[in-house]
C-alpha cells in the first residue's frame, strides 16, 4: 500500500511507519518526560533560598507551639501556669491550621516544615481520642452530674436524670434548699440513696458502709475551730459500697475545690490541688478491688494535679468514649472537668447526656466486670 505524505515532508505519519506500538511508545516517553520535568521544576522551586528565608515568625511560632505541647509537664506551675496550659492543651491543635494558612500565604517552606512538630505532637497526645472507642455491652450504667447550686429547675433536672436509666447516679453541688426536691423526685427510680453534705448518691442497688471522705476542704486556724456539724454541711466527698450481682463495688463521689483566674494569683488552684491529693490518698487505701470515682473534679485528666488519682484509675471517657467529651460550660463546652474514673472494672462506653438547668453537662458510662 502506498504511504501518503500528509505533511508534505516525504515521510509517512508516525502511525503509518509499520512499527507496532511506535505511537504508544512515543506517548509514554512524552508522559515520562513531562513527569520528570515537573519534578525538576518542583526541586528547583524548593531550592530557591527565598522560600526558606520567608516567614521566620510563623516558623518560630510553630516550633514554640510544638515544644510547648511536648514539654507541657515541665512548665512551671507558678501562678497555676502549668495547670492552665494542661487544662486547655487539646485546643492548642487549632493553632496548627492557622499557622499553616499563614505559612502558605507567605510561601514559607520553613514554616510548613516547622509545623510538622506541633502536628505530630498533638496527634501523639490526642489522636487516639478522635474516634469512637465504645463497645457493646455493660453490666452497670453510672451517671454523674454537677446539678448547679443556682439551678432554676431542680425537679426537671432530677426527672431528666432518672429518665437516663442510670443504675447509679451521683450528684454534686446539692444545696440545702434543693436537697428535698432531688430526694422526692428520685425516690421512685432509686430506692437507695445517701447525701453527705453537698454530694449524694442514688442507686437501684443496695448501699452499705457509706461515709463522708475528708478531702481537707477546711484547713488552717479557721478550719480547726469550725464545728463538726458545720464541716459536715459543707462536705464535698463520700464513699459507699454498691451491692451488685458481681460483688461489691466501691463508689466515690467528689466535688473538688473550684479554680479561679485573677490578676494577682493567676490561675488559682490551691484548694482543688489539696483536695485532689487527699482524694488520691483515700483511694490508695481503698480495700475493694473494684472502684468507681464520680464527680466534678474541676480539672482535666491532663492536669498534673491529678497524678495521684490517674496513677491509680483510668478515665472511662478516654478508654471507651467518643471524642473529648467536654462537659463545661454546658452552653459551649471547652473542657471535661466532670469525670468518671474506674479501677478493677472495664468501661465499655462513655457519653454526655443532654443539657439540664445546670452549667455542667451530665456524664455517663457503662461498665462491666
Amino acid at each position: 500500500m502506498t504511504q501518503v505524505d500528509t505533511a508534505g515532508t516525504g515521510q509517512g505519519s508516525p502511525a503509518d511507519t509499520g512499527v507496532p506500538g511506535a505511537g504508544a511508545g512515543a506517548a509514554a516517553a512524552g508522559t515520562g518526560g513531562t513527569r520528570r520535568a515537573r519534578i525538576h521544576r518542583a526541586i528547583r522551586a524548593l531550592s530557591r533560598p527565598g522560600l526558606w528565608k520567608r516567614g521566620p515568625v510563623p516558623a518560630a511560632s510553630a516550633l514554640v507551639l510544638g515544644l510547648l505541647m511536648l514539654v507541657h509537664a515541665q512548665i512551671t506551675d507558678s501562678g497555676g501556669l502549668g495547670s492552665l496550659v494542661e487544662t486547655f492543651l487539646p485546643w492548642f491543635g487549632l493553632f496548627v491550621p492557622v499557622l499553616l494558612a499563614v505559612a502558605l500565604w507567605r510561601r514559607s517552606a520553613s514554616a510548613v516544615v516547622a509545623l510538622l512538630l506541633p502536628a505530630l505532637v498533638w496527634l501523639n497526645l490526642f489522636g487516639g481520642l478522635l474516634g469512637d472507642r465504645s463497645r457493646s455491652g455493660g453490666d452497670l450504667t453510672v451517671v454523674s452530674h454537677n446539678v448547679g447550686a443556682e439551678n432554676p429547675d431542680p425537679a426537671g433536672t432530677a426527672r431528666d436524670l432518672a429518665a437516663s436509666g442510670a443504675d447509679v447516679l451521683a450528684l454534686e453541688e446539692i444545696t440545702q434548699q434543693s436537697r428535698g426536691t432531688y430526694e422526692k423526685e428520685l425516690a421512685k427510680a432509686y430506692p437507695y440513696h445517701s447525701v453527705q453534705g453537698t454530694v449524694g448518691l442514688w442507686s437501684k442497688l443496695p448501699l452499705s458502709d457509706t461515709r463522708p471522705v475528708d478531702i481537707r476542704q477546711d484547713v488552717g486556724p479557721l478550719g480547726d475551730t469550725k464545728p463538726a456539724e458545720a464541716k459536715m454541711a459543707d462536705n464535698r466527698a463520700l464513699r459507699t459500697t454498691v451491692a451488685t450481682d458481681h460483688g461489691p463495688l466501691a463508689v466515690y463521689v467528689a466535688h473538688l475545690g473550684s479554680v479561679r483566674v485573677n490578676p494577682r494569683a493567676g490561675f488559682w488552684t490551691d484548694s482543688r490541688d489539696r483536695n485532689a491529693r487527699a482524694l488520691g490518698e483515700a483511694l490508695a487505701v481503698e480495700p475493694n478491688e473494684r472502684v468507681v470515682l464520680l464527680g466534678d473534679l474541676n480539672g482535666t485528666m491532663d492536669d498534673r494535679a491529678f497524678d495521684g488519682i490517674t496513677s491509680q484509675m483510668r478515665s472511662a471517657q478516654d478508654t471507651a468514649g467518643e471524642g473529648f467529651g467536654f462537659s463545661w460550660p454546658a452552653a459551649f463546652p471547652v473542657a471535661r472537668i466532670d469525670q468518671i474514673l474506674v479501677h478493677g472494672v472495664e468501661p465499655t462506653s462513655a457519653w454526655l447526656l443532654p443539657e439540664t438547668g445546670s452549667d455542667h453537662l451530665p456524664v455517663a458510662a457503662g461498665i462491666r466486670w
